[in-house]
C-alpha cells in the first residue's frame, strides 16, 4: 500500500475534526452523574415529608388515605402507610414513597445554566417503594426525626438506578386545631445518593 501524503489544509481538516468529535461528548464521572440525578429529584424531599404530615393530619386510623401531589411538569408522587394512633405526645410514621412519571423538568446544575432532564419512577409494589419514616416527639411543638431510603428508576438524560439514603431532623409547630407542621427552615437533610455505577453524591439540604 502506498504512502498518503496529504496537504496541510487535509490535515488542518482532519484534525479540526477529532477535535470536535471529542468536544460533542458529554462525559462525566460516576459522582457528577449522582449529582445531577440528585439534583433532579431534590424538590421532591421536601414534597414527600409534606405528604407525610397531611396524612397524619388526616389520619382517623393507623392506614393513612393515600395522599399525592403532582410535579412540576408532569407526573404525581404518592405516599401511603401507617401512622401511630392514641393520646400520646409521640408519634411515629412508617411510610412509602411512590412515583409514576415524576418530572420537574430541566433543572440546572451549574453557574452557566446548562440543565438535566431525568423522570422518575419507583417499583409499582409499594413494599419496593423508598421507605419513609419519621418520629414526632413532644407533639406539637416538639422535634421531628426521619428518614428517606430505597431506589429510584431514572430516565431521560441519566438512565438506570438511584438509591436514596437520607435523614433529617427538624423542630415542630403547632397548626389549625389539631394539626402538627413543621418549622418552615428548620429542617436539616443530610445523606447520600448513590447510583448503580457508585457515584456517590453527598446529600445537605434545608427545608
Amino acid at each position: 500500500m502506498g504512502k498518503y501524503f496529504g496537504t496541510p489544509l487535509t490535515y488542518l481538516a482532519l484534525s479540526t475534526a477529532l477535535v470536535s468529535v471529542g468536544c460533542g461528548t458529554d462525559e462525566i464521572d460516576s459522582d457528577e452523574a449522582a449529582r445531577r440525578a440528585y439534583l433532579a429529584m431534590d424538590a421532591s424531599i421536601g414534597k414527600s415529608i409534606t405528604l407525610g404530615f397531611q396524612g397524619f393530619n388526616a389520619a382517623s386510623s393507623a392506614n393513612i388515605d393515600a395522599q399525592t401531589m403532582t410535579a412540576t411538569t408532569a407526573g404525581m408522587i404518592t405516599v401511603t402507610g401507617q401512622v401511630d394512633q392514641g393520646s400520646s405526645a409521640n408519634k411515629g410514621m412508617r411510610l412509602k414513597v411512590g412515583m409514576v412519571g415524576y418530572d420537574d423538568g430541566p433543572v440546572a446544575y451549574n453557574d452557566d445554566g446548562d440543565t438535566v432532564h431525568v423522570v422518575f419512577d419507583t417499583d409499582a409494589d409499594p413494599t419496593l417503594q423508598p421507605a419513609l419514616t419519621m418520629q414526632l416527639k413532644n407533639i406539637p411543638t416538639g422535634t421531628l426525626e426521619g428518614s428517606i431510603m430505597g431506589v429510584y428508576h431514572l430516565a431521560g438524560d441519566l438512565e438506570g438506578d438511584l438509591t436514596l439514603n437520607v435523614t433529617f431532623t427538624g423542630t415542630l409547630m403547632a397548626g389549625t386545631g389539631t394539626e402538627v407542621l413543621r418549622v418552615p427552615g428548620s429542617t436539616m437533610v443530610t445523606g447520600t445518593a448513590t447510583n448503580a455505577d457508585g457515584g456517590v453524591y453527598n446529600v445537605t439540604l434545608t427545608l
